[in-house]
């Protein structure tokens, strides 16, 4: 293969990583907050309510220990710009809401001490758990298929999933799910 031809395919390569890029990119962002097929919720509600991870004092939380109260579970990591952008977010309406029986559950799929530091910075005022591949085990289960970070899952009073949202929740699209449930 000449010179020429090889930088012609590479760049042709190149070209076509970029558009899928874009294209998922945009069809991520365009995506409101949905609920998932009445099989993939009520599997995603199980496993969710069934699992338990270390805070960041390292005790052993199970998630169920919130259930009867709308759940905002985030599945996030420190590196992860979105997640980074939406946080300050959550926190301003677990501020707001808190008293009508919201609750906030950050699981971070990260280093425990790269969690607790971010979170430490952030001044983020609810529970936060350490995840690892059981986070993302459970966050599939819940309709994450892609395997990606952020993802939100809006849980009613009942145990029942509302939503899910793979990549940077609006607050705006966040605050017409839990409104209702409130």
């Amino acid at each position: 293969m000449t010179k020429l031809r090889q930088v012609l395919l590479y760049t042709g390569i190149a070209i076509l990583a970029v558009a899928a890029g874009v294209l998922l990119r945009g069809q991520l962002a365009s995506k409101d907050m949905a609920a998932p097929d009445a099989a993939v919720a009520a599997k995603g509600a199980e496993a969710i309510m069934a699992a338990s991870f270390p805070d960041l004092e390292g005790n052993i939380q199970p998630v169920s220990q919130w259930r009867g109260k709308v759940m905002v579970v985030n599945f996030w990591a420190s590196w992860c710009a979105p997640c980074r952008e939406e946080i300050p977010e959550f926190i301003s309406f677990q501020d707001k809401f808190r008293d009508k029986g919201l609750v906030f559950v950050g699981i971070a799929v990260d280093q425990k001490e790269r969690a607790a530091a971010f979170s430490k910075e952030m001044g983020i005022n609810y529970p936060v758990l350490v995840g690892d591949m059981k986070a993302m085990q459970i966050a599939g289960a819940a309709g994450n298929i892609q395997g990606a970070l952020p993802f939100t899952v809006v849980i009613d009073r009942n145990g029942k999933i509302i939503g899910s949202k793979l990549g940077r929740l609006s607050e705006s699209k966040l605050e017409s799910m839990i409104g209702p449930l409130l």
